[in-house]
Order: C-alpha cells, then sequence, then structure tokens
C-alpha cells in the first residue's frame, strides 16, 4: 500500500465500470448482468474493438434494454491500454465520480466490487489484489500463477513501488485521480500499461490501497495472454528502472518520465497477468 499522506477524500459520486472487449461475445451478457446486481447504481461502459464475433451488436442490445449499460465502439484492435484510456475519457467527460477497470471474462468477480469500492473512501485508488493476504487464484496452473508473482515482484522491486499486485487489472480510481496521471502521457498499450498506472499513481503520492480478490480464470472464450506480450513488459519494466535509478543518481526528478519513448503500442492485449 502507498500512502499519500493526510489527504482528505470527499464523497466518490456515481461509479463506471469499464468493461473492454474483444471477441467476449460468449461473456458480455454474462458480466453485465453480474455487475448490474452486484452494485445496481453503477453504470457500465463496454469498449468494444470491433469485435468480429459481433460481441459490440450484443453489448449494443443490452444498452438498448437498460439506461446504465453504454457501449463505445472503436474502429478495431489496438491494445488493453487504448481501450481503457477511451473509456477513461468518456467516463470523465460524462461527470462519472468513481471509474472501475474489469476484464470481459469474469475473471474479476463483479460481486467483489462493493469491497473495492468501500475502500476507495479513504484512498485515491483502490487496486483487487491476489497476492496479498487473503487474496488467491483458482484454475491457474503453477507455472501460470508463478510467472504472474514473478511480474509483480519484479516489477516492484524494479520501480521501487510498495504495491504486492503491481499487474492486476482490477481497479477503483477516483476521478481526481486519474485526472493527476497525466493520461496523456501514457503510451502503453499492453499488459504493462497496469503496471505504467500503478508507478504513476505512487509517483505523484496518491494514496493506494489494495483489496484481496479471488480471481477466477475464464471459462469461455481465449485468454489474450501470451509469452511475447510478458516479454514486452519486462523489458518496459526494465527501461522504466532504469531511467528512475539513472535519475536517482543524477540527482534528477524521475517524474517526468513519460514512456512515450517506450516503443510501445503493439496493441497486444490482456486484462492482468
Amino acid at each position: 500500500m502507498s500512502d499519500g499522506g493526510q489527504r482528505t477524500h470527499g464523497p466518490l459520486g456515481t461509479a463506471l465500470v469499464i468493461i473492454p472487449t474483444y471477441n467476449e461475445a460468449e461473456n458480455i451478457g454474462l458480466i453485465v448482468g453480474r455487475v448490474r446486481a452486484a452494485v445496481p447504481e453503477a453504470h457500465i461502459l463496454v469498449t468494444d474493438d470491433n469485435s468480429p464475433d459481433g460481441t459490440g451488436k450484443l453489448a449494443d442490445e443490452l444498452a438498448a434494454g437498460d439506461d446504465h449499460v453504454h457501449v463505445l465502439h472503436r474502429k478495431g484492435k489496438e491494445g488493453l491500454g487504448a481501450a481503457y484510456l477511451a473509456g477513461f475519457v468518456w467516463g470523465l467527460d460524462e461527470g462519472y465520480g468513481v471509474i472501475v477497470e474489469m476484464d470481459a471474462d469474469g475473471s474479476h468477480q463483479p460481486e467483489e466490487l462493493p469491497r473495492l469500492l468501500t475502500a476507495l473512501a479513504g484512498a485515491d485508488l483502490v487496486l483487487g489484489s491476489r497476492w496479498v493476504p487473503g487474496g488467491r487464484v483458482v484454475n491457474w496452473p503453477k507455472t501460470r500463477e508463478f510467472l504472474s508473482r514473478g511480474g509483480s515482484t519484479y516489477s516492484r522491486l524494479m520501480l521501487d513501488v510498495p504495491i504486492r499486485d503491481v499487474t492486476g487489472g482490477y481497479r477503483a480510481f477516483r476521478r481526481e485521480t486519474l485526472e493527476g496521471l497525466g493520461l496523456e502521457e501514457v503510451a502503453s498499450a499492453g499488459y504493462c500499461f497496469q503496471v505504467d498506472l500503478a508507478r504513476r499513481a505512487v509517483k505523484k503520492g496518491f494514496r493506494v490501497v489494495e483489496v484481496p480478490i479471488t480471481f477466477v480464470e475464464r471459462e469461455f472464450g481465449d485468454s489474450k495472454m501470451s509469452k511475447d506480450i510478458v516479454v514486452e513488459a519486462l523489458w518496459r519494466v526494465t527501461q522504466w528502472g532504469l531511467k528512475a535509478q539513472a535519475a536517482k543518481l543524477l540527482g534528477k526528478d524521475s517524474g517526468k518520465d513519460t514512456g512515450k519513448d517506450s516503443g510501445e503500442g503493439t496493441g497486444k492485449r490482456d486484462g492482468s497477468a
């Protein structure tokens, strides 16, 4: 947990749950229904990357029958980070007080969202964490768990951020937090988008709290995780970490690191690793 000090936290306001999709036709109706049941007052924004399996059309049908559901159609598959950034801009423009990241495949359980929102009452950013006491993963092979734990540990140490699950993608932001992160400077598109936002929040002095969650492997559809995504993310984290360490040695402020020189934007997508 990162504590930004004696920050005063005001009322939360209405929550918007952003659910990025690409070929999630089997999951979209289920996840929307679960969110609506878990937090009835929340709104949902499906950001669909022109899914060839018709996910966007199904989302439109859900929105037509429910004024709490909205759809943002994007031109094509540009990566998780780009989908979330577009959703953030939409949500901020529409005046939502809380913006939530959630996977479409059910791995982030909507039934746990009330606990994240409760924690957000005294925080700037709440992370649903698999690697704090009480957190766990279900139906993962040991190799993937080892990879995920290792990636979070490496990122934490390399970037000097006091967060146990740096790579997780189940998150609740106050609008003021997103407005203060410098989203216009974020260039991360793939898996390390989550790492990028976490390190920015810590560097800006926001209070980051981790809440234990149970992460459940998807039942339907195909995972977008790949070896290339993981390798790219480790390389980016290494670049950021070395740059920050060099800045410290030179006595310079590393807070101006934007990540724009990282060569990202591959269009690869996955919410958590």
